[in-house]
């Protein structure tokens, strides 16, 4: 018998959590008068040399994002707006949502905060942060 050891991963556990909440509250009260949170995922990788981290914020434009970094701490903030021409239809089904949103991540290593770049290309935010010379792996030989 041949047994493989899986890693846990608390945040998707909890992100698990948060969709039958989600499902669970949209049991309760079916009707469109919830107000659902738009909270986009990430998703942060390390290189050597830097941090990658990716947002989708798809139609969400440029302008309504807004990206700093503080206290080791990534910010991403925005507000996807609702854009409907005419007031008159009448809605059956909304799942789409909008409003405004934060997400705050934790870095894992200290960065360069004057060298980080952001792009912004077809709904994806994809923040570079430079890793700081102190936080780079240095192998020592032994003799």
């Amino acid at each position: 018998m041949r047994r493989s050891i899986a890693l846990w991963n608390p945040f998707a556990e909890l992100e698990r959590i948060r969709r039958e909440f989600d499902r669970l509250i949209e049991e309760m009260w079916p009707r469109e008068e919830v107000e659902r949170a738009f909270a986009p995922a990430v998703e942060m990788y390390e290189t050597d040399n830097e941090i990658v981290v990716k947002a989708e914020l798809p139609g969400v434009k440029k302008e309504n994002i807004e990206v700093s970094i503080k206290d080791n701490t990534l910010h991403i903030r925005g507000e996807k707006k609702e854009e409907r021409e005419e007031k008159t239809e009448t809605i059956h089904r909304l799942e789409r949502v909008y409003g405004k949103f934060e997400r705050v991540l934790t870095l894992p290593v200290d960065v360069k905060a004057e060298e980080v770049k952001a792009e912004y290309k077809d709904g994806i935010l994809e923040i570079r942060l430079p890793k700081s010379e102190v936080s780079k792996e240095k192998k020592i030989e032994i003799k």
